[in-house]
C-alpha cells in the first residue's frame, strides 16, 4: 500500500481532548478501510501566517499513514465537511520518516539551546565586537583632498 503523510489543522478554540477525539475518529475510517497509521504527532497550538476562518493561530496534527488512495479520499472528504478542521494537506512519500518529525526536532533543539545568549556557545568573538571596527565613512562623505581640488579647479 501507498505511504502517506497527512497534516490538518484544526481550529484554536478547541481543546486538545477534542483535537484528540478528531485524530482517533480519522484514525478510525483509515483503519475500518484496510490502511493503518503508523505514527501520530500533536505539534500543538501555532501562529498562522495569515488568519484562515477568522483563526490566527491553529492545533497542527500529522499522521503517517499507509494506507489506499480510497480511505485517504474519504477522510479529506470528512475534513472538507468539518467546521472544526481550517485546512489539510496529503502528501504521498517513499518511506516514512524514523524518529520524530522535522517539526518535533525543531522544538527539542530550541529547548536545548536556552537563552539567547547561548547562541555562539563558548567561541570566542573576540576582534568581531562592535567596538573593535574602524569608523565608517558615508557614501556620499567626499576624501577631504576632492573638497579641495573641486575649490581650486574654478
Amino acid at each position: 500500500m501507498p505511504l502517506y503523510e497527512h497534516v490538518f489543522l484544526a481550529r484554536q478554540d478547541l481543546g486538545a481532548p477534542q483535537v484528540e477525539e478528531l485524530t482517533n475518529q480519522y484514525k478510525g475510517v483509515i483503519e475500518q478501510m484496510g490502511g493503518s497509521v503508523a505514527k501520530t504527532e500533536y505539534w500543538g497550538v501555532k501562529s498562522l501566517s495569515y488568519r484562515l476562518r477568522k483563526n490566527r493561530k491553529a492545533h497542527f496534527t500529522l499522521l503517517n499513514v499507509d494506507a489506499p488512495a480510497a480511505a485517504l479520499a474519504e477522510v479529506e472528504r470528512q475534513q472538507r465537511l468539518s467546521e472544526d478542521v481550517l485546512r489539510y494537506l496529503t502528501v504521498r512519500v517513499d518511506e516514512h520518516e524514523a524518529g520524530p518529525s522535522a517539526m518535533m526536532r525543531k522544538s527539542d533543539r530550541d529547548d536545548r539551546r536556552g537563552e539567547r545568549g547561548d547562541r555562539f556557545g563558548d567561541r570566542d568573538r573576540g576582534d568581531r565586537d562592535r567596538g573593535d571596527r574602524p569608523p565608517r565613512r558615508d557614501r556620499d562623505e567626499r576624501p577631504d583632498d576632492a573638497t579641495d581640488d573641486a575649490a581650486t579647479e574654478e
